[in-house]
C-alpha cells in the first residue's frame, strides 16, 4: 500500500461501493471502503489517505459534513459524489471544502480520471505542476497587492502581516491570478488551468472556490468582469 494511492471511499451504497473499490483497485489504487460517515471519519484520521471521495448522502455523518471535519485537520484533496446535479449539493460539497464533485451514476473510467487530475494538480502535497509553474514565473518569489502578500517559492500567503490558510486549490487558484494581475481570466480558462480540465467541466466549481478564496484575501481583491471572468486586482 505504500506505493500505491490510497483512496478512502465513503459510500452507504453496498452494490455502488463494493463496485468501485473493485475498479479503482484493478487501476492500481489502494482502497479503504466505509459504509457511513462516522467510520470513513475514524478511517480518514487512521490511514491518511492521498484522497477522500465522500458521497453526500450517506448516514451517521453526511458527506459534507464529513468533508468539513476533515478540511478542518487537513488540505487533502476531497471529491464529493452525489445521485443529483443538485446546485444545493454541489454548493454545500465546495463551500465545506472539496475539490471537485461528480454525480451519480458515472462512469469507472470518468471517475479514475476525474481522481488522477486532482492528484496530478495536488502533486500528493498540496504542490503540482501548474502551481510550479506559476512560481517559477513570480520575480524574487514574493508578489504584493496592497496588504496581501504571497511568497510563491515557499507557498505562504499573509495579508496585513497574518498568514492566510489556503487549500491546495486556493493556493493554485491564487497563483493564477497573482501570474496575470489585471487580466481578466474566464472561467472556462480556470478551469483547464487550475482544475486540469481537458474537457467541459462546471464553472460553479470556479465560481464557490473564488468565493472561498475572497473570503481569506478580501472581498474586493478578485473583481468579477460580468460576462468574461474574474481578475485580481493590480
Amino acid at each position: 500500500m505504500a506505493d500505491q494511492t490510497h483512496v478512502l471511499f465513503v459510500e452507504d451504497d453496498d452494490v455502488i461501493r463494493e463496485a468501485t473499490q473493485l475498479a479503482l483497485e484493478r487501476d492500481g489504487f489502494a482502497v479503504t471502503a466505509m459504509p457511513d460517515g462516522l467510520s470513513g471519519l475514524e478511517a480518514f484520521r487512521a490511514d491518511r489517505p492521498d484522497i477522500a471521495l465522500l458521497d453526500v448522502m450517506v448516514p451517521g455523518l453526511d458527506g459534507v459534513s464529513l468533508c468539513r471535519r476533515i478540511r478542518d485537520e487537513s488540505t487533502v484533496p476531497v471529491i464529493m459524489l452525489s445521485a443529483r446535479a443538485d446546485s444545493i449539493d454541489v454548493v454545500l460539497g465546495l463551500e465545506a471544502g472539496a475539490d471537485d464533485y461528480v454525480t451519480k451514476p458515472f462512469d469507472g473510467a470518468v471517475l479514475v480520471a476525474r481522481i488522477r487530475a486532482v492528484l496530478r494538480r495536488f502533486g500528493h502535497a498540496g504542490g503540482g505542476d501548474r502551481a510550479d509553474e506559476a512560481a517559477s514565473d513570480a520575480t524574487g518569489g514574493l508578489l504584493t497587492f496592497g496588504d496581501l502578500e504571497i511568497d510563491t517559492e515557499g507557498m505562504e500567503v499573509r495579508r496585513a502581516g497574518q498568514p492566510v490558510a489556503l487549500t491546495p486549490t486556493e493556493m493554485r487558484l491564487l497563483l493564477e491570478f497573482s501570474s496575470a494581475p489585471g487580466t481578466v481570466l474566464s472561467r472556462d480558462k480556470l478551469l483547464e488551468r487550475v482544475w486540469d480540465y481537458g474537457w467541459g467541466g462546471d464553472t460553479r466549481v470556479v465560481d464557490v472556490h473564488v468565493q472561498r478564496l475572497r473570503t481569506k484575501i478580501g472581498q474586493d481583491r478578485i473583481e468579477t468582469v460580468r460576462g468574461f471572468g474574474y481578475k485580481l486586482k493590480a
